[in-house]
């Protein structure tokens, strides 16, 4: 099997030949329709005064004209696509390159009061969301940010399973993703579904048959115009009949066509969507489910938003002058539309939300399947329900290169807490930060970062990153005990991996380590398992009293007078610091 890099570089060369091919079609189609109109101006010009033939070659050529535009707008969206499918193989190649300043940071969704996301970097820049999100919605984005933050232990090898469904589809994901992108949508999905829960109707019932009516004698008058018997006043003057009705609703008409113009890109995007969802045969279980929410009507949900972004498409016809005083006074255009509009409403408005649930699960599992074929050496947990909570072998962070990481070993049972010593420096955070994104992965159905891996699920709570609250009159400390204090009352309602980093650093050290061993014996009473992070050694006393307590640490060493790390995890306790060397080293102090 190709690398992930080799299939990126292969789609973009079968990408670009396709693009040529159609340019060229472009090419010859704007030439087509520029010798169409050439063609329909000399057959008026010399057919000049014959009324039957000028109105003859102007409908036959309104007709062609129709024709062609449609194909060049077929052929512009598929250079569009291709260029975009371009784009998205090149973004790739350029994660791989940790260039993902192109990608979304997900800022909007930093949330300081949550149990793990401020303190694991999962959102903003250089995340976890940043380096794995490929939404192109933006219920989609909001469903990823969701899924990642959910801390949910449920129905995990079921997402598991999907995910890997949706990691042997690259390219399907990659033409989802670039339908996705090619419509302007800026308009969120709880506005459209408020505007069709909460729609009020305007057209009067008489509108239902009167546009059918006013078009069938308008097609008569342009006959009997056509055989010159009537004249054209005759003619001009019923078409100003029809203006004059289209004019008795038109500021109501306004109104939804202000409205209807901000969701039309949103269901010309969706039901392109719904369509790829429908015909693909996914054997994943979850992805099966989702699927049935949109096909398991008598007509396909995407029949149904196609029908309705069609509505909005003619709708949108208006903006043409020529074509709005033509269409409104000879077949009452714009009641048509705004009645076709009231009606899809009231039939299908109670669907929708179902339907771009759909979608926004589909955007944020691409992501996740996405993720998943990037690294194709990960593996997914093995799902336990014994006494080992974690056993991982060769456990790295995925945000970390290979020639940078330095990958570990662990095994932490139930109820048993580490606490881990180390120098500045030597890993003990970002070894934290590595657990701690193993059980989010895990739960989340992810592979991880490792070469095998034992999984007990278990959710997640840390406190490793607390800040002062100015605005809300909070010193450091007390924030800090604030959290310390969610941690506890989280314990007596679920069960939790706890992970703490250095924790009562706004007080003195006497009174650190008092309250430091007094909160690890808390945690032990209530049967908690975790790690805590920590410089004061005195607070590994705790495992000669303990027996769940056990004492790992990361070390450092000089040599040749320089500080050396090995990032390491290792059994005991650590006896090399480096603040005294650093200080020394910097020159900060003599000895």
């Amino acid at each position: 099997m190709n690398t992930p890099k080799e299939f990126y570089k292969e789609q973009i060369a079968l990408h670009n030949i396709s693009l040529k091919k159609v340019k060229k079609q472009l090419a010859l189609s704007s030439t087509i329709r520029l010798f169409v109109f050439l063609a329909i101006v000399s057959i008026v010009y010399f057919g000049y005064p014959n009324g039957q033939i000028i109105i003859g070659s102007i409908v036959l050529g309104i007709i062609a004209f129709i024709f062609l535009v449609t194909r060049h707008t077929d052929l512009t969206y598929s250079k569009n696509k291709f260029e975009k499918l371009i784009q998205i193989n090149q973004l790739e190649l350029d994660v791989f390159e940790d260039k993902i300043a192109n990608l979304a940071t997900g800022k909007e969704f930093i949330d300081t009061t949550h149990p793990y996301s401020h303190d694991i970097d999962l959102f903003g820049e250089r995340s976890f969301f940043q380096y794995g999100n490929r939404t192109t919605t933006l219920a989609g984005k909001s469903k990823l940010a969701a899924i990642l933050a959910e801390n949910s232990i449920k129905n995990i090898e079921s997402k598991q399973e999907a995910i890997q469904n949706l990691s042997k589809l690259p390219k399907w994901r990659q033409e989802f993703s670039a339908i996705a992108s090619l419509s302007n949508v800026t308009v969120s999905v709880s506005t459209i579904q408020n505007w069709l829960q909460n729609y009020t109707s305007f057209v009067p019932k008489i509108m239902k048959v009167l546009p059918a009516i006013v078009s069938g004698i308008s097609l008569v008058m342009l006959t009997l115009l056509f055989l010159d018997v009537i004249t054209f006043q005759l003619f001009l003057f019923w078409s100003f009949i029809g203006l004059i009705i289209t004019g008795t609703q038109l500021k109501k008409i306004n109104a939804l066509y202000n409205n209807a113009g901000k969701v039309k890109d949103t269901f010309e995007q969706y039901y392109k969507l719904v369509d790829k969802i429908e015909n693909t045969n996914f054997d994943a279980s979850l992805l099966k489910e989702k699927q049935q929410l949109v096909i398991s009507e008598r007509e396909k949900a995407s029949q149904t938003l196609k029908q309705f972004a069609r509505i909005l498409s003619a709708f949108d016809q208006r903006n043409n002058m020529m074509f709005g005083v033509l269409a409104n006074g000879l077949m009452l255009w714009d009641i048509l539309q705004s009645y076709r509009i009231e009606q899809w409403i009231a039939k299908n408005h109670d669907k929708v939300t179902q339907w771009f649930a759909v979608i926004a699960f589909f955007d944020a599992y691409n992501s996740l399947g996405n993720f998943a074929f990037n690294h194709p050496d990960y593996v997914y947990p093995t799902i336990t329900s014994g006494r080992i909570t974690l056993k991982a072998e060769q456990l790295g962070h995925p945000m970390l290169t290979t020639h940078k990481r330095v990958d570990n070993n662990i095994t932490i049972n139930k109820e048993q807490f580490f606490i881990i010593t180390g120098a500045n420096m030597a890993g003990k955070s970002t070894f934290l930060r590595t657990v701690a994104l193993q059980i989010v992965m895990s739960n989340i159905g992810l592979p991880v970062c490792a070469a095998a891996c034992e999984y007990r699920p278990i959710k997640l709570i840390s406190s490793m990153r607390t800040s002062d609250s100015l605005s809300d009159d909070a010193s450091y400390f007390f924030s800090e005990l604030t959290q310390l204090k969610k941690i506890v009352d989280k314990l007596d309602q679920d069960e939790y991996f706890i992970i703490l980093d250095e924790i009562l650093k706004g007080t003195n050290s006497k009174d650190k380590a008092a309250g430091s061993r007094k909160f690890v014996e808390k945690l032990v009473a209530a049967k908690a398992t975790g790690i805590i992070a920590t410089h004061d050694l005195s607070l590994c006393e705790i495992a000669s009293d303990l027996s769940q307590v056990k004492n790992r640490f990361f070390d450092a060493q000089i040599v040749n007078d320089e500080l050396y790390f090995d990032y390491k995890f290792k059994d005991g306790v650590c006896q090399n610091m480096n603040a005294s060397f650093l200080l020394k080293k910097m020159g900060i102090v003599d000895s």
